[in-house]
């Protein structure tokens, strides 16, 4: 990796360095449905926001383990960034193995843009991209106090759910419950009504603690982008609040082993929170 002078890493509010570029284009993929996302910066990592429709959110955080070095200078930083020319900058040597491709990222601070310098066998690019100020994100306010429902599974098992969805079907309906049938998922399509039974018994389920029936549908577009997360994940975590607001944890890991997290929070539909339960 290029290396900076002590004068140059000084001179940023906050500099790191990555081995493998592709652990944090991997982690991106997850959340990658939008152009734009929003990037805060702490002294414990990276998170990376995504959101679309004041409906749903995703978030990919990135612990300061997973970096080489990383140092920042100020409490925080925050800052909006366009993903796709981001993505493109991280993969501008290919972004298949065997190739390895090592990455420094440099912030300077409010207006300046994020420089990211990359190296592969001895080969050097460095690309500048701009930043903006920052939008407000959504807080969903979701509590792990105020968690009704949880599952823990296997993603495998959710990622087959996933494909056997009716994709003519606007909603899809999540129904968690300490009784039959456990966990549902449930679609409308044109052809009528599907469901997808997981039980409580299951092989692929690694922790199962209902406190009452829930059963909400969500629009099933905006559920969508959740799908290229459970496709990079070992694990993935189903959580439902008392407003029934849906959280997705997903557990992903890079080439290295190291271990990365993206959460999707999706409200629930209220037009058609009313309607009666499909069992």
């Amino acid at each position: 990796m290029v290396l900076l002078t002590q004068n140059e890493e000084e001179r940023y509010a906050f500099n790191a360095n990555m081995n493998n570029a592709r652990n944090l284009s991997h982690i991106l993929k997850a959340i990658h449905f939008k152009d734009t996302a929003t990037v805060f910066v702490t002294e414990n990592g990276m998170k990376v926001t995504v959101e679309d429709a004041k409906c749903i959110q995703a978030n990919a955080f990135i612990q300061a383990q997973v970096f080489q070095d990383y140092i920042i200078r100020e409490d925080s930083i925050t800052f909006c960034i366009n993903l796709d020319i981001l993505q493109e900058c991280l993969s501008i040597f290919g972004s298949n193995p065997p190739s390895v491709t090592a990455m420094r990222m440099m912030y300077n601070g409010y207006g300046t843009p994020l420089v990211i310098t990359l190296e592969e066998d001895g080969a050097v690019t460095g690309c500048s991209i701009k930043t903006q100020e920052p939008d407000q994100t959504l807080d969903f306010e979701f509590s792990a106090a105020n968690v009704i429902n949880k599952v823990i599974m296997k993603a495998e098992c959710l990622k087959e759910a996933f494909n056997e969805l009716d994709v003519t079907s606007e909603v899809l309906q999540i129904t968690m419950s300490p009784d039959h049938p456990f966990f549902r998922l449930s679609t409308f399509g044109t052809l009528g009504q599907s469901h997808h039974d997981i039980p409580n018994t299951s092989d692929m389920v690694e922790f199962f603690e209902c406190n009452q029936t829930q059963s909400n549908r969500y629009r099933l577009s905006l559920l969508k982008p959740s799908v290229k997360a459970v496709n990079l994940a070992t694990k993935v975590c189903v959580r439902m609040d008392h407003r029934g607001f849906l959280s997705l944890q997903y557990m992903i890991k890079n080439e290295n082993g190291q271990i990365c997290f993206v959460e999707y929070y999706c409200c629930p539909d209220e037009e058609l929170e009313n309607n009666d339960n499909q069992f």
